[in-house]
């Protein structure tokens, strides 16, 4: 129906085909009548539907299949199949969640589709239907991504590509950006422009852009009489914004976005190391396109750069010693020294880096380059090391330590016979990128077109600032340059519901001093521009800084590891999951579900909370759990009262923190128990010093600063740091609350099946390092935070032959206890870790002091 392929911001979007058989008008009985790609573009953020819908004029059922590819760029976020009015809807799941159902509906012969990201470049999504004869089909598939903007212009390409004539086919793009649309333009590559007159409609006004392309019949023809289509080639949209300040920042329903693209400052000099592989594999074409290309960018060289050739096969030689300057006898120079690289050997990618980075770091040293200079490494090879140093991860390391952070490195892949992750893993830690160049007639203009975006730097060390403690979530916020014709882009969300301006400060260095520039935001006003937006999707600059947030967690991934690594995995796929993201941690799933189907409980695996040393924890039906390193054992007690009860837990009068807790009880008794369950289910934890609570529900947390609040959900992942205190929310596993140096509060989350007709959801708490509270701290848990004595003695067997029974003598009581066993659940919420105990009966009289009741308090806080 449609192909879009990817060149910047691009996309395929696939063809709707026939087993063995090219769709025409009506291919094999079945007719594709309808194809429209629906875009709404709303600052960069582009919202796109594709829906294509055919019809079975055969007398019986034909399997029809609908194919697409996308670039890496984007993200999927819905697709639904529709048969003879029946809707299916597609679900976003973890991948292997998503595996395991799709080949549980294939094997029952059920039709089901799979989208899931496949290798670098593309993502593919295939879904094949049975359509009964007679029957209609519309599948309807949905894309986002953020266009990013290379050399002054945002750019939507796509490869349209139909494979048959479409009775109604049209690709329909409405654009909305606040700072005013300052061009637009469209062609398409397959259609002369006198063809194209009526079909392609372009304009645009102010903030607002249209294009329409909508060819009929007879304009598709490849000839008058053909029944072939002439939609094979290119279609291609350009626009860019009025800039007359060099930010815009934009805020909707709590979150923003600020776009930073400044104009009109002087080029910072630079200072360039183009490390070249000269080995034998590039040999003939390559080689002799990687010749022309730097005759191209030697043409582009500024007086005021430095710059040398470091080559590299067996081994390494240079051009020059060190870095000279582009003076038009040195370029000379340079232009003979290039026609005559000739390949040879083997690929020392180790050794070729290493010189390169130590030249430019020596150049900076030894003042041999401007002050007020940026220095760029760039790397082009064809293949992997295979001499000297060749073990990838150790000349990752080696190049990491080499640069230290101070200038970015840019590696250029050239064909497929190369560890291309390896070059994008190492280009990505060092702040830069890493392209492929295609063997293809253009290669030299590939690497040319890559030169110009980097060729003119006009800020370096930028640093974006927003208002302290009201942004949670910003996305990456310090860029080693900003390139002319770029643009940066920050997302976050703010904390603050009652704010009447926000203010954004850049710093960079430029070519001649530092800058600062400030944009500030009225509020009101922004609420008041809001009500333009009539036309717009939903909630953009949320799902922009999902989408932003999620594409730079898969970044960083890349070259983490251990928990690091597993911590960016689970924010990700958080992420993918609530914003129904289709992205490598994610797949959608479309099946025609099944009759009565139960509904599916798929446990999330919790992540870690940081490594723990004396916990006391209350969870479960409040089993409180005592351990005592010194003894390495254990003493536990259940507190049974009534939901509604409110416990005070932990309170310190040196420190003003107290922790209390209100029971909840199961929906109804189960049956087969003789007593009612009860949990926690709401926490108070209060600072009196800091004038900060928050109150903790399995539904919500709502954080009190100074009597402001603020509400979270479970489904958040958020961290809220103010003045000795970091407040970190794990989205549907626990919260961590920490007093600076002191205490820290962990509270677990128990999620239990929704329809469960008896259990509810609950919470657990954990007090971290509970010897920085004082001396005087008491509560049920509280009283057990400073060391204290027991005496196990004459264990013998108790009414349960497992559980056997003993003598403990603790705070001058004797009692007798059961051994028996608790759960720890900070690990693992849905399973935990076995505590063995010696339980302590009658509401733990004895071990606490007083009774239990002497701890009912009327209130959370």
């Amino acid at each position: 129906v449609v192909a879009l392929s990817h060149l910047g911001s691009a996309l395929w979007l696939g063809s709707l085909w026939l087993p063995e058989r090219p769709l025409s008008a009506v291919a094999n009985g079945v007719e594709v009548y309808s194809t429209k790609i629906n875009s709404k573009v709303t600052s960069r953020f582009a919202h796109n539907v594709v829906t294509t819908r055919a019809v079975n004029r055969a007398d019986t059922a034909k399997e029809v299949s609908f194919d697409v590819e996308l670039p890496k760029t984007a993200f999927i976020t819905n697709f639904t199949l529709t048969i003879d009015g029946v809707t299916y809807p597609g679900n976003v799941k973890e991948k292997e969640v998503a595996k395991k159902q799709y080949e549980k509906a294939v094997s029952q012969g059920k039709t089901a589709g799979l989208v899931k990201a496949s290798g670098r470049k593309l993502e593919k999504f295939t879904v094949s239907v049975n359509v009964a004869a007679g029957s209609k089909v519309t599948f309807e598939l949905t894309y986002e991504e953020l266009l990013k903007r290379h050399k002054g212009k945002y750019e939507m390409y796509l490869k349209v590509q139909p494979k048959q004539l479409i009775k109604h086919f049209e690709i329909d793009v409405d654009i909305f950006e606040p700072q005013g649309i300052s061009m637009l333009d469209a062609e398409a590559s397959f259609i002369t422009n006198d063809l194209l007159g009526s079909a392609l409609t372009k304009s645009f006004s102010g903030k607002k852009g249209h294009v329409s392309f909508k060819p009929s019949l007879d304009q598709q023809r490849s000839c008058p009489t053909c029944t072939d289509s002439l939609l094979n080639g290119d279609f291609t949209i350009t626009y860019d914004v009025n800039r007359e300040s060099p930010g815009n920042v934009q805020i909707v329903n709590g979150y923003f976005v600020h776009f930073f693209a400044p104009q009109g400052l002087p080029v910072v000099p630079k200072n360039v190391a183009f490390v070249i592989d000269i080995s034998g594999s590039m040999a003939g074409r390559k080689l002799e396109q990687t010749k022309e290309a730097l005759l191209r960018i030697l043409e582009d060289m500024k007086e005021e750069d430095y710059l040398n050739f470091i080559l590299f096969s067996g081994d390494v030689s240079t051009w020059k010693e060190h870095l000279v300057q582009a003076t038009p006898e040195n370029l000379q120079e340079a232009r003979t020294f290039v026609k005559s690289m000739e390949d040879k050997g083997m690929t020392n990618i180790n050794d070729g880096l290493l010189r390169g980075i130590s030249m430019l770091n020596k150049a900076r040293e030894e003042h041999r380059v401007p002050e007020r200079s940026t220095s760029i490494v760039i790397m082009l090879t064809d293949g992997d090391a295979n001499v000297g140093e060749s073990r990838p991860e150790k000349i990752q390391e080696n190049v990491r330590n080499a640069i230290g952070g101070k200038f970015p490195l840019y590696n250029l892949g050239f064909g497929n016979n190369l560890n291309y992750n390896f070059l994008e893993n190492m280009a990505l830690e060092n702040h830069g990128f890493a392209r492929r160049i295609y063997e293809d007639s253009d290669a030299d203009l590939q690497l040319q077109g890559f030169y110009e975006e980097v060729a003119n730097p006009l800020l370096t060390g930028v640093e974006m600032e927003y208002p302290e403690n009201a942004i949670l979530g910003l996305t990456q916020n310090t860029y080693q340059h900003f390139y002319d014709g770029s643009e940066i882009v920050v997302a976050g969300r703010l904390v603050g519901e009652d704010m009447n301006s926000f203010k954004a400060d850049v710093k960079g260095h430029g070519a001649a001093n530092d800058l600062t520039f400030t944009e500030e935001v009225d509020m009101k006003e922004m609420e008041k521009a809001l009500q333009e937006r009539d036309y717009i999707f939903g909630n953009y600059i949320e799902r922009l800084w999902a989408y932003l947030t999620i594409e730079q967690l898969l970044e960083k991934r890349k070259n983490a590891h251990g928990e690091e690594k597993e911590n960016l995995t689970a924010q990700a796929l958080d992420l993918s999951l609530k914003y129904h993201f289709v992205t490598p941690l994610t797949s959608m799933v479309v099946t025609k579900p099944e009759d009565n189907e139960d509904e599916r409980a798929i446990a999330d695996k919790p992540g870690e909370v940081s490594p723990f040393s004396n916990v006391s924890p209350v969870d479960g039906d409040p089993h409180f759990i005592i351990q005592v390193p010194e003894k390495d054992d254990a003493l536990c007690f259940n507190i049974n009262e009534a939901p509604g009860t409110v416990l005070r837990l932990v309170q310190d009068p040196v420190t003003g923190l107290t922790v209390n807790g209100q029971i909840v009880g199961d929906k109804r008794s189960s049956p087969d128990s003789k007593t009612r369950k009860t949990y926690f289910g709401k926490l108070g934890i209060a600072n009196a010093q800091m004038d900060f609570q928050v109150e903790v529900t399995t539904e919500k947390i709502t954080l009190w600063n100074r009597a402001v609040p603020s509400t979270f959900s479970w489904l958040d992942t958020v961290t809220v740091t103010q003045d000795g205190l970091s407040m970190m929310i794990n989205r549907k596993k626990n919260m961590v609350v920490s007093f600076g140096d002191g205490v820290t509060f962990v509270v677990v989350l128990h999620q239990v099946w929704k329809k469960h007709p008896v259990h509810r959801d609950f919470l657990g708490f954990y007090v971290v390092d509970s010897d920085r509270m004082s001396a005087q701290t008491h509560g049920l848990l509280g009283q057990f935070f400073q060391p204290f004595d027991f005496k196990v003695s004459d264990i013998r067997p108790g009414s349960d032959p497992t559980k056997p029974d003993a003598t403990l003598v603790v705070k001058n009581h004797q009692l007798t206890v059961t051994r028996g066993s608790q759960k720890d659940y900070r690990k693992d919420a849905s399973i935990g870790t076995k505590v063995v105990c010696w339980f302590v009966h009658n509401n733990g009289e004895g071990l606490i002091d007083g009774v239990h009741t002497d701890y009912i308090v009327p209130n959370l806080f």
